[in-house]
This record gives C-alpha cells, structure tokens and sequence, in this order.
C-alpha cells in the first residue's frame, strides 16, 4: 500500500484549484472584485511604506512595525490574489505542484509572521502607555530589528515544517483541492495517506503560534487598560485608546478569521473559503486604510507627500 502511494504522490505534476463552486457568470463579477480589492492592497501598502520610509517624523518603533506589517501584508496576499483572479478566466483552473508547494510555504511564512508581528506591536503599545519614560530606552532600534527578524525566523520555520509535512502525503485521492489557493487542510482531504503526523504538526503550530502571540496581545492589553483608566483627564483616555484601536482591530479580524479557518472542525468548505478571503484579501485591504484614517501622523506625512508630488 505504502508503494502505491508512492508511486501515485510520483506521479502528480498538478493540482487543480476548484476555488467558488458558483455560476460562469459570477467568475466575472468575483474576477473584477478580486482585481478591486488586489489594486487597493497594492495602492495602500505601497503607499503606506512609502510614508513611512519618507517622513523622518515616522522614524519610530511603531511605524517601524507598521511599515513591516504592510510588507507582510502586500506580499502574502501578492501570493494568492493573482493565481485566483488567472483562475476565474482558465477552464483547466490547474496549479503546477511546484506552484502548489511555493504557494504554501510563502503563504504559511508571511501569516505566522504577521501574527508575531502583531504580538510585537502590542507589546510596543504596552510600553509606551504603561511606561511612557522608558519608552525610548526600552524599545531601542536593535529590539525593534530583533523582534521583526524573529517574526521573520518564526514564520520561516513553522512554513519549512508545514509544507514539508503536507508534501510527504500521497495524493492520489484527486488533483482537485475545494480552495482557491493551496493550503494544507484542504490539500489533507485530497490525501490517502495517514493524516496522524500532519494533525500533529499542525496542532503543534497552532499552539506555539497562536496561543503565545494572543496571551501577550491579551496581557499587554490588559495592562494598557488598566493604565488608561487611571488617567483623569477624559482627552488624555481617549488619545491613549486611539493609539490602540487600530491595531484591536487589525488583531480582531485576522486572528478571528484564523481561529475559525485553522481551529473549527472543518466541515464547511464554502465558509472557510469565506473565512479565507478576510485574512488573505480583506485584512490586507482594510490595514492601511485603519492605521491612516484613525492616525493624525499618516495623515499629515501623507498631505505632505502630496504636496511634495502633485502627480499622485
């Protein structure tokens, strides 16, 4: 049996990526969603990183984080956006294997380090409400660097592990993965191999990946609230709060999305699909548009810009 699987696993040179089991005719309609949603990820997170990059005002720890969490953003999402929309206009609708396995392992880096990313962000929100003195000496330029390349490191070893696992499987099932990009739960239903090491693996992620980085967003949290609530002037509790609404929101939609992609049962195929259009399109769209509308300092080094560049 082992042989077979071999052989079969040998054999597969594609897959095919089924993506939303809807009529023809809404192809186009999600194709020119797609293209929508895929050009304002592109518009706001090259333009946030060029603001960033630009106003030296911006030289600081959290627009640091904020300018590494575009990166993130506009190349995890540059990973599944264009073979999506190519998909909606190809009957074949195939991915190569090699396609397959670059998809996984990038998608899988870029999400795991987004979410430490974010842990990181908070952890600098924590130190600049809950100790506003230190915060110069504490969140020096070499943590700042530290914590992005442990983001980074993070996200490179879980995707190695991750992929390398799901590619060991035989697939012999079928070529056809019920997704619009390939990822491995939806890769493990394709399988006939036993799936036991797989659901370790990726039970083992989830629990370095997701618990620790929610306990240290919760925990900062709760320290950032506790300290906001002693400041008496009402000004001074909303400033503090707005410093930290943006990225409450950020962490909501994207950990949300995540707990009910990867922690759910999987049983409903379409609404995990949906559940991945939030943090692989929608996440990705909203983010610079939450940290500039909600930030006076974007704003202000963006109208700058604007002035600077008349054209754009």
């Amino acid at each position: 049996m082992s042989e077979r699987g071999t052989d079969n696993h040998s054999e597969v040179t594609d897959f095919i990526l089924v993506g939303f089991r809807v009529s023809s005719e809404l192809h186009i309609l999600l194709f020119l969603l797609f293209l929508l949603v895929y050009a304002m990820i592109l518009l706001g997170n090259v333009g946030m990183m060029t603001i960033i990059m630009t106003d030296p005002r911006l030289n600081t720890p959290m627009y640091f984080f904020l300018g590494n969490l575009s990166f993130i953003d506009l190349f995890y999402s540059s990973v599944i956006a264009p073979k999506a929309m190519i998909n909606f206009w190809s009957e074949s609708k195939s991915i190569s294997f090699a396609g397959c396995v670059t998809q996984l392992f990038l998608f899988a880096l870029f999400i795991v380090a987004e979410a430490f990313l974010l842990a990181a962000m908070a952890y600098d929100r924590f130190i600049a409400i809950c100790n506003p003195l230190l915060y110069s000496v504490q969140m020096t330029a070499r943590l700042c660097m530290q914590l992005v390349a442990g983001s980074y490191l993070c996200g490179s070893f879980s995707s190695i592990l991750l992929t390398s696992v799901t590619f060991t499987l035989s697939f012999c099932a079928s070529r056809a993965i019920d997704h619009f990009y390939c990822d491995y739960r939806p890769l493990q239903r394709i399988s006939c191999s036993d799936l036991y090491f797989l659901k370790v693996v990726s039970f083992f992620l989830c629990s370095i990946i997701i618990l620790p980085t929610i306990i240290v967003i919760i925990v900062s949290y709760m320290y950032i609230v506790s300290t906001v609530l002693k400041i008496r002037s009402t000004e001074g509790r909303k400033k503090a709060f707005s410093t930290c609404s943006s990225h409450l929101g950020v962490v909501s939609v994207l950990y949300g999305a995540v707990i009910f992609m990867y922690v759910i049962p999987d049983r409903f195929p379409e609404l995990s699909k949906v559940a991945s259009l939030c943090y692989t399109l929608v996440t990705p769209m909203l983010n610079p548009l939450i940290y500039s509308l909600r930030n006076k300092d974007v704003k202000e080094a963006l109208k700058k810009l604007l002035k600077k560049n008349p054209i754009l």
